[in-house]
């Protein structure tokens, strides 16, 4: 069984800083991209980062580019989303994804999400 668990969240000012976390366990041959996505009250999951396994192709959603940085360390299964400059408007609840490959498939996994919650 894969799990993938997210740690970190909480409650910060507006401009401060947080830093999540996703671990994956459990039985897998390989992780390949992995991401943060992100749902508001009343709003639909959307993207907020990806990356590669490599880690050299990252995607960011606008609202978070050039404050937000993903990376990862393959050794450890983990993923990380560091934010900087936070705003109000980045409360949501935050999701760890990852296309993860068991035997000659990869599948999609979620954790079961973290709560960010900015202070004005």
């Amino acid at each position: 069984q894969v799990q993938l668990m997210e740690s970190g969240g909480g409650l910060v000012q507006a401009g401060g800083s947080m830093r999540l976390s996703c671990i994956a366990s459990g039985r897998f041959s390989r992780i390949n991209a992995m991401g943060w996505y992100r749902q508001a009250p009343g709003k639909q999951r959307e993207l907020v980062a990806t990356i590669t396994r490599g880690g050299n192709t990252n995607y960011y959603a606008d609202s978070v580019k050039g404050r937000f940085t993903i990376s990862r360390d393959n050794a450890k299964n983990t993923v990380y989303l560091q934010m900087n400059s936070l705003k109000p408007e980045d409360t949501a609840v935050y999701y760890c994804n990852a296309k993860i490959v068991s035997g000659l498939f990869e599948y999609d996994y979620w954790g079961q999400g973290t709560q960010v919650t900015v202070s004005s």
